[in-house]
Order: C-alpha cells, then sequence, then structure tokens
C-alpha cells in the first residue's frame, strides 16, 4: 500500500458519492471485503458523507430539533471514522510485524492510518474546491481566490502523499517504529462521559 493507492480509492469513493449526492445514500464498496482497500473505500465515503451532514447542519434556518439529529448523527460518524483508521493501522501493524527495528528506531509523532486519513480530507477538499473553482455562477474573483486555494490544497496533498511513502518505507526497512495509540475518544462512551453515567446512577 502506498499513498497513490490510497488517493485513487478516496477520488473513486468521492466520485461515487457524488453520482448520488445523498447523505443516505447506500454504501456499495466496490472492493473485496477484509481487505484495506474495501477499508480505504469505506472511510473516505464517510469523510465524504460526514462532509455532507456538516453543510447541513450550518444551515442559519435549520430547524433546532433536526439539527439536533444532524449533530448526534455526525458524532457517530467521527466514532466511526476512528474505529475505521484504527483498523486500516491494525492492517499495517500485522503487514509489518516480522520487520526487526534497530535500536535507534524512531517513533513517529503519528501512526501512518492517521496521516492516511489526513489525506482522505484533502481529496475532498481538492474535489470540493475544484467545483467552486468551476461553478458558473461564481464571479470570477471568487473562482481566482479558489483557483489560488487549490493550489495550495494540491501542494499539500503532494507533500503528505510522499510523507506517506516514506513513512512506509522507514517502517519497512526498521529505521521508525510502528506503534499506534488508540484514540480513546470519550465523549461517545456511556461510562466516560459524565453526562450520560450520571443520568444511570
Amino acid at each position: 500500500m502506498n499513498a497513490t493507492v490510497c488517493n485513487t480509492i478516496f477520488n473513486k469513493a468521492i466520485q461515487d458519492y457524488h453520482l448520488i449526492d445523498q447523505v443516505d445514500a447506500q454504501l456499495i464498496n466496490p472492493y473485496l471485503a477484509d481487505t484495506v482497500e474495501a477499508l480505504l473505500y469505506q472511510k473516505c465515503w464517510v469523510d465524504t458523507v460526514q462532509w455532507h451532514l456538516e453543510d447541513l447542519v450550518r444551515d442559519p434556518s435549520i430547524d433546532p430539533v433536526e439539527g439536533l439529529k444532524l449533530k448526534r448523527r455526525i458524532d457517530h460518524s467521527n466514532q466511526l471514522r476512528t474505529d475505521l483508521v484504527e483498523q486500516i493501522d491494525d492492517f499495517l501493524l500485522t503487514q509489518f510485524g516480522a520487520v526487526q527495528f534497530g535500536i535507534d528506531a524512531r517513533v513517529n509523532t503519528e501512526s501512518p492510518a492517521w496521516a492516511i486519513d489526513r489525506l482522505s480530507i484533502l481529496a475532498l477538499k481538492i474535489y470540493h474546491m475544484e467545483s467552486e473553482v468551476n461553478r458558473k455562477e461564481a464571479t470570477p474573483a471568487h473562482q481566482q481566490r479558489c483557483a489560488a486555494k487549490l493550489s495550495v490544497l494540491v501542494e499539500q496533498q503532494h507533500d503528505l502523499s510522499l510523507s506517506i511513502d516514506q513513512l512506509i518505507e522507514s517502517i519497512k526497512s526498521g529505521l521508525v517504529r510502528m506503534k499506534v495509540y488508540r484514540q480513546m475518544k470519550m465523549y461517545n462512551d456511556a461510562t466516560l462521559n459524565p453526562v450520560l453515567y450520571q443520568q444511570k446512577s
């Protein structure tokens, strides 16, 4: 697995979603179950749905009850995103399980899958910024501003892709130790969120 594979899968997920462009659209994963490709596709699909949920919940005229439903759906989506990232890391841990790390092996500030998570979000930003650049009813000034932002996003995608590939190669060669830190999200856990567990007492 490398960043090129990730970007290809992310772009496919984003394009597939926008063929329907509905937050309740059914996910039909084109990749074989229990593969990292299927995880990457599902991860980006969830990100894409959440992108549009975030748009909907910011509607100034939204009904408060509907807004609360969307907020809770976003919370659930965030937990699912985290779970998928950790599953991708678990795949990589298995893949690199036989690597002999040197005594001086470094530890990276984030695991490969959390860097890949940022790559998925960048693919979404690029897709939607391109849409703004090409939006016919937008003013030329708006299109120019968005084109400048798009250029920065594309550069970020290139740099992050390179960094991910370098990190994976360093892990393969034993120069960087593959280490996963679980996110331990607390707000969805009824045993850790005081608002939730105090209601049970």
